[in-house]
């Protein structure tokens, strides 16, 4: 069993949640630096203000001190950032003028479904103001003239990012991404960075060398993958054979996998391994894409990646909204989203294609795996796991593939497998 709980993911989720994210800037560079400190394999990757990358040009950092709306006879402030950074719409131009109700109001969005939830809305590549609120607050907007005021500015900067590359004895990779561009939003945006960290403190405190090795990056979503493919796709096509984007890992409604575009995906195949008794396990096709797999598994990219989420963003209610909090977030379920990833880690450390080592079935009495008197009832649950595990290990099927065949956990498979290459009944095989 696994002690998650030295972990502290929630309390990284409460104390990286005020900060106001985007794709450059001020807060993308301080949530960065937080996870440094947690991981210093964690290394910083810059990319320059308006260089071109493959169809895209890096932006201009972006940088806000304040945003508001206030009525000009009443003094009263609408819509305030110091009081929730998505009241502004996110990459904001500066704005300083008086404007009636009615202009106002086109440039205020709210939440279509939920009265009570500010919506997190975005220009990131055409210059744009705006503000956004709450159905309820749009309501109460007396008639009149209003001060729109948004204190921001755009500067020649870089798009940061932050990867670990945790070498193994053998070169091929097994790939975890995900994503730090968004404010205040607890499931989207800080339970994917909080499990992948706590995932590579685990590698990395667990394994004095691991066989494989293992890439983990943190990224602005979008443009932050397709910088960070720009300069490390050869690389990670010629290596990476197993990938995971990870996104809304905080909540306890549902398992989630976006497949790859690949019918014969090894990641989906692992991942599938792992989730397929749960019950609220939910499988969408790439159709239904929406994070960084649409850049890895892009035509001219391809890597084997498949998203992993419990609720699939866009599928819960608070998504892309203030509704999207600290209360809709646990630490035992990013204990139990992260325990999925270490399962996936510890069977393919453990031994990635089984191959048993005798000529027909071993003598397992002589080696004290199986009892020396024989009775009608002898093959019990784990006897039959045993007996099954060294009839499957033909050294071509993976140990996923023979989790799925056996229809037992992964991690029973991996205890039991532990055991056999002890007794040198199993071959180790990558």
């Amino acid at each position: 069993m696994y002690n998650l709980s030295k972990f502290s993911m929630y309390l990284w989720c409460k104390d990286l949640f005020p900060i106001c994210r985007s794709i450059t800037g001020k807060g993308i560079k301080d949530t960065l630096n937080y996870f440094e400190k947690i991981n210093p394999s964690l290394k910083r990757v810059k990319f320059k203000s308006g260089k071109k990358i493959f169809d895209w040009v890096v932006p201009y950092e972006w940088h806000i001190k304040e945003s508001y709306i206030q009525h000009i006879k009443t003094k009263r402030k609408f819509a305030d950032f110091k009081k929730n950074n998505l009241h502004v719409v996110n990459f904001s131009e500066p704005v300083n003028k008086i404007i009636g109700k009615k202009d106002l109001l086109k440039k205020v969005f709210i939440h279509h479904k939920n009265k009570n939830f500010i919506p997190y809305v975005t220009s990131y590549y055409k210059k744009y103001w705006g503000f956004c609120m709450s159905y309820k607050e749009k309501k109460k907007l007396p008639k009149g003239k209003y001060k729109v005021f948004v204190d921001s500015y755009f500067k020649k900067g870089t798009l940061d990012l932050s990867h670990s590359v945790i070498k193994g004895k053998n070169k091929k990779e097994i790939f975890f991404s995900s994503y730090v561009c968004h404010p205040s939003m607890a499931n989207n945006e800080l339970s994917g960075p909080v499990v992948l960290n706590a995932l590579l403190k685990y590698i990395t405190s667990k394994f004095r060398k691991t066989y494989f090795t293992y890439r983990f990056v943190l990224l602005p979503e979008t443009v932050g993958s397709i910088s960070y493919l720009s300069r490390y796709k050869n690389i990670l096509k010629k290596n990476v054979f197993m990938g995971f984007n990870l996104s809304c890992l905080g909540d306890s409604r549902a398992y989630s996998i976006i497949k790859s575009p690949n019918p014969n995906c090894m990641s989906f195949e692992a991942l599938h391994s792992v989730l397929r008794k749960k019950k609220n396990l939910k499988i969408y096709d790439f159709l239904e894409r929406g994070s960084d797999e649409r850049q890895y598994c892009s035509p001219n990219v391809d890597l084997p990646v498949v998203g992993y989420s419990r609720s699939k963003y866009g599928k819960y209610k608070e998504y892309h909204s203030s509704g999207d909090n600290l209360s809709i977030v646990s630490q035992k379920s990013l204990e139990d989203s992260l325990k999925i990833l270490i399962d996936i880690v510890e069977a393919c450390e453990t031994c990635m294609y089984p191959k048993t080592t005798t000529c027909g079935e071993p003598n397992l009495s002589k080696r004290n795996l199986y009892p020396t008197l024989s009775k009608a009832d002898t093959l019990n649950d784990l006897l039959r796991l045993r007996k099954n595990l060294l009839a499957y290990s033909n050294g071509k099927r993976t140990i996923f593939e023979i989790s799925r065949i056996l229809d037992v956990d992964i991690s029973k498979i991996i205890k039991e497998y532990k055991i056999l290459i002890k007794k040198k009944l199993i071959k180790k095989k990558f």
